[in-house]
């Protein structure tokens, strides 16, 4: 499954020229990575985003959001938001 591209390329510019931030296809998607760390990606359509541990109960609480699990194994610190809930751009 090709990775949505559209929202890949907003999510650079927000991320904009930071060099700290590079950038990384895995999976058939693409990572954003803060100084060798995954923080933000595209898979699919939808959207993945560390949230940390302590702040993943309350990221679940908004639309389009699920626990991050690829191998049958939730990642704690993780969210998958549902590319159907990611607003564009105006």
């Amino acid at each position: 499954m090709a990775c949505d591209e559209g929202l890949a390329e907003r999510i650079r510019e927000r991320l904009g020229t930071d060099p700290d931030i590079t950038e990384k296809r895995v999976f058939g998607g693409i990572a954003f990575l803060h100084r060798g760390n995954v923080a933000v990606g595209v898979t699919g359509d939808d959207l993945m985003v560390r949230v940390g541990p302590d702040t993943t109960e309350q990221a679940l609480t908004r639309p389009g959001t699920r626990i991050f699990d690829m191998t049958g194994r939730p990642m704690r610190g993780w969210v998958v938001v549902a590319g159907s809930a990611v607003a564009a751009q105006p």
